[in-house]
């Protein structure tokens, strides 16, 4: 068993780390360590033992004033019982009173990975290492208790956490907070990178020194957010992507949440992730229960690529059941870009057999089929066929795609509604409105109130209609707007409060209800772009669309930031027109595509307005892709430059597991490039061995690659692109 419990201590083990906790004298479970792998049975000699001058003191330690909440590093802290740093859990008591002191009752170890009933969370494959342990801690007074989680990835490195609250006191209690996981660190000399940003242009990086009080990034519009996403690292100072210590935290979660990193007066820094508590409020009579989401933690002595391969490993492997995780992903085009809402089957078959003839594989149809969908101001919610567009419907317009040899794919958006929808005048009390307010809007549409049963039944049941009448191979699954005016009609006054959640709560029932009924189906998930870009959708999206901001240049930052947690595969990505709509920024052809292949490869644009050269290149780095689609998807990656930073160029790199075959793609953002000698240094090769490179007609050893690099070739043209094949030899260096 990779968990040990002996003499109070409870030791986790994976391949390259350690995490331990400790029950102390009075009950409250410590934590002690996170880091490299020790073989040590107690660390607990790391606590201070010191007086906190004027900090309180349990009333069971009894004239020891060393022993308190608030200097000591708790695993789960207490609430309004000396401990006064953010807390892991918010209650209101039958009695009224808010507190909670959680201590150790009991446990339970065994070998497999937990799951949540009511959330999505990693799984482990059959016959991986995984072990899970519970830990309860319960107060005494109340007996409300806390079950707290833990699964480890053996291999992968991965520890996972998440805590589910029992109502087992004589009422009601009122939770306002209850973090999925939370440490204390004995030191604050750490850099926090998070990853910020807006719709065009998101999980920009932003990397600072932690500060004295409470450092904190969240997301309160009811979705994980452009704005912020919920991965965070803490680090050292100098950790760089080869070297230094690294923890990273990734919820599984796709509405509201917070993280805090809280540097206190002894320079201690707690850590704790989970739902956001503003405006949340969960109602549990007596012997009810409620679920906070997962945390997936990782550590890497080794810098921060180490670290984004474990995350990538965990996402690519123990997220999502569908079998397109590991298949080849079909190159797609979208008519959104070629039509808008203006077309009919005689147009998109045109398109099609436009685009065929270039190697793409799936075409899809976006907005505007269904309903009296025209504009954005109608329609929206009513998912029948608009047959004056597409004669015979979906079916039919699927046959004629399917006839070519390609797959089809449809776009939906069902969480929202027009008011101009046969669904919204039949069913206005089904939208999240506050009473005797105006609603606010956004894009024309109203929130659909998914925390109601009866939506979810009707949603599930309406797009389950057009699925089950055959020809959908692929789903764009779409959601533009955050939520806000946030009531439900359905719950009285007092329980208005679990709604932000119970929205994501029906949000998981409906995608249980339509992506796990249709396992032949590709879904990819979307967000007005990245919106919704978070651990938890990828459990049921084995890609998401990485951002609106289709600019190859955009897409470097916002693909550079992506990268840190989410593997490639997961990365919707397309070569589109230019100039681009957003920055109106031309971008050679070449450079489109190669940022392009940093992703699910794909088109945004009409074939029928491209030039024959366009064509050309277009076939060109179809089949490159095509050659290259199972490394780029499932290889080693490696962020070889930033984009920030004035840099010159931006390089990445995908390596195949066995080191045999890898991919440099480098784009170069400075022209001053022509008077400067650059060179891109590789990493994961093995360095004994010889790799050929045909781009330059050199045979060089993965050492001379790795310490000297590639030669940047001096080119004119800002924005410039460059590719090279690396292909190990079947020779070893002397």
């Amino acid at each position: 068993m990779s968990i040990v419990y002996e003499n109070g201590v409870f030791t986790l083990q994976t391949a390259h780390s350690t995490y331990q906790m400790k029950i102390s004298e009075h009950g409250h479970l410590l934590h002690l360590y996170y880091g490299s792998r020790i073989s040590d049975a107690d660390v607990s000699y790391l606590i201070p033992r010191v007086v906190r001058s004027h900090e309180s003191n349990p009333a069971e330690a009894g004239e020891d004033r060393v022993y308190s909440l608030c200097a000591y590093p708790q695993e789960f802290s207490s609430n309004d019982a000396g401990d006064y740093r953010v807390p892991s859990i918010e209650l209101i008591n039958p009695d009224g009173s808010y507190a909670f002191v959680g201590k150790y009752r009991t446990h339970t170890i065994y070998h497999g990975k937990y799951r949540l009933s009511t959330l999505p969370t990693l799984f482990a494959r059959q016959n991986e290492n995984a072990d899970t342990l519970e830990i309860v801690l319960e107060d005494e007074v109340t007996h409300v208790s806390v079950k707290l989680l833990y699964s480890t990835f053996y291999e992968k490195d991965i520890i996972t956490r998440s805590a589910i609250l029992y109502n087992s006191s004589e009422g009601e209690i009122r939770l306002q907070r209850l973090m999925s996981a939370s440490l204390d660190f004995m030191t604050c000399d750490y850099d926090m990178i998070d990853f910020f940003g807006h719709h065009y242009l998101e999980r920009q990086t932003d990397r600072h020194p932690l500060t004295h009080g409470i450092n904190e990034i969240g997301s309160f519009r009811g979705a994980s957010g452009h704005f912020h996403n919920p991965f965070v690292i803490l680090c050292d100072h100098n950790t760089d992507e080869d070297r230094g210590n690294a923890y990273g935290f990734c919820l599984m979660y796709s509405g509201n949440f917070v993280f805090d990193a809280e540097v206190d007066g002894y320079s201690q820094t707690r850590v704790a992730m989970g739902i956001h508590p503003k405006q949340f409020e969960f109602k549990l009579a007596k012997g009810e229960t409620f679920e906070a989401p997962e945390v997936a933690m990782a550590y890497s002595a080794d810098g921060l690529s180490e670290l984004s391969h474990r995350y990538h490993d965990i996402f690519r492997e123990n997220a999502c059941d569908s079998k397109f995780v590991s298949a080849q992903r079909p190159i797609l085009i979208n008519s959104w870009e070629p039509f808008y809402f203006s077309f009919d089957s005689e147009k998109l078959i045109r398109t099609a057999e436009s685009a065929k003839a270039l190697g793409v594989e799936l075409f899809v149809l976006d907005d505007g089929w269904f309903g009296t969908r025209n504009d954005g101001r109608s329609g929206l919610g009513d998912w029948v066929a608009n047959e004056q567009k597409l004669p015979g419907g979906i079916p039919a317009l699927a046959d004629k795609i399917h006839q070519m040899g390609m797959k089809f794919g449809l776009w939906f958006e069902p969480e929202m509604v027009n008011e101009d929808s046969d669904l919204y005048r039949a069913h206005p009390d089904w939208v999240l409105r506050v009473p005797n307010r105006a609603p606010s809007r956004s894009r024309h549409q109203l929130c659909l109130d998914l925390s109601r049963p009866d939506v979810c039944a009707h949603l599930i049941q309406a797009v389950n209609d057009v699925l089950d009448a055959g020809g959908v191979d692929y789903v764009k699954w779409d959601y533009n707007r955050y939520v806000c005016d946030v009531y439900s009609q359905y719950y009285p006054a007092n329980r208005q409060g679990e709604i932000y959640h119970r929205y994501i709560l029906g949000l998981y029932k409906i995608l249980d209800g339509i992506i796990k009924t249709h396992p032949h189906i590709l879904f990819e998930g979307c967000s007005g772009g990245g919106g919704r870009f978070d651990g938890a959708m990828l459990t049921y999206f084995p890609q998401i669309w990485c951002s609106d901001n289709t600019d190859a240049i955009s897409r470097l930052t916002i693909q550079y930031g992506t990268s840190f947690a989410y593997p490639v595969c997961t990365m919707g990505a397309h070569i589109s027109a230019c100039p681009t709509k957003k920055t109106k920024r031309t971008v050679p052809f070449k450079t489109r595509a190669v940022t392009a292949m940093h992703g699910t490869f794909g088109y945004e644009l009409d074939p029928a307005k491209m030039s024959e050269e366009e064509i050309d290149e277009c076939s060109e780095y179809t089949t490159f892709y095509k050659k290259h689609r199972v490394l780029i998807a499932y290889g080693d990656y490696y962020r070889l430059s930033s984009p920030y930073d004035d840099s010159i160029f931006t390089a990445w790199q995908f390596v195949s597991k066995d080191r045999g075959q890898s991919l440099v793609c480098a784009v170069t953002q400075d022209i001053s490039i022509l008077d400067r000698n650059c060179y891109i240094h590789l990493r994961g090769l093995e360095s004994d061995s010889l790799y050929e490179i045909p781009q330059t007609g050199q045979t060089l050893s993965g050492a001379a690659l790795q310490n000297i690099g590639i030669l940047l070739p001096h080119t004119q043209p800002q924005y410039n692109a460059f590719i090279f094949e690396i292909k190990k030899l079947n020779t070893k260096t002397i």
